[in-house]
């Protein structure tokens, strides 16, 4: 497969990635602020997957693959908040203070509705949350976009090889 494909492949992958996570919260599953954290380089990704289309150069694919690990890095972290193997951030996670909210707030109970814990799991699947899923195919990515980083390299030096 050419470095292009790859890049393509991998752009596509973090769309499905965020397709999956919309779908999820349109069926009620609201993000928390760390899950919205790990939208952004999905979005980066694909982005370089459009300019990929153009330009399937080794530092648009390189860029990419930066994308996947930061959002699988978040991914990661998230997933110990989830299982308590380190704090998450006082703003969405237990013991968080509640300085951000007004004294309407606090006697409100709407505000409830609007805040969503960074350190619940509120899906899993095979024992993963939403957060390690988004990790593990993230990391996944990440390989795919760092092959064609390589394909790329050795495509523009005239090396031959797979990979």
């Amino acid at each position: 497969m050419s470095a292009k494909r790859l890049m393509l492949a991998a752009a596509f992958g973090s769309f499905a990635l965020l397709a999956g996570a919309y779908l999820f919260q349109a069926l009620g599953y609201a993000p928390c602020k760390m899950c919205l954290w790990q939208r952004w380089p999905h979005w980066i990704a694909i982005g370089l997957g459009l300019l990929a289309w153009f330009a399937p150069t080794w530092p648009v694919a390189a860029a990419g693959g930066l994308a996947a690990l930061t959002t699988g890095g978040i991914g990661v972290f998230h997933t110990g908040v989830e299982r308590g193997w380190w704090p998450g951030p006082s703003s969405c996670s237990g013991g968080s203070d509640l300085g951000g909210l007004s004294g309407t707030d606090l006697l409100s109970t709407d505000v409830l509705d609007k805040v969503v814990m960074c350190d619940e799991v509120s899906w899993a699947f095979l024992g993963l949350s939403m957060a390690s899923w988004n990790a593990a195919l993230s990391f996944v990515l990440a390989a795919i976009w760092i092959a064609a980083a390589v394909r790329s390299v050795r495509a523009s030096h005239g090396v031959p090889g797979y990979f």
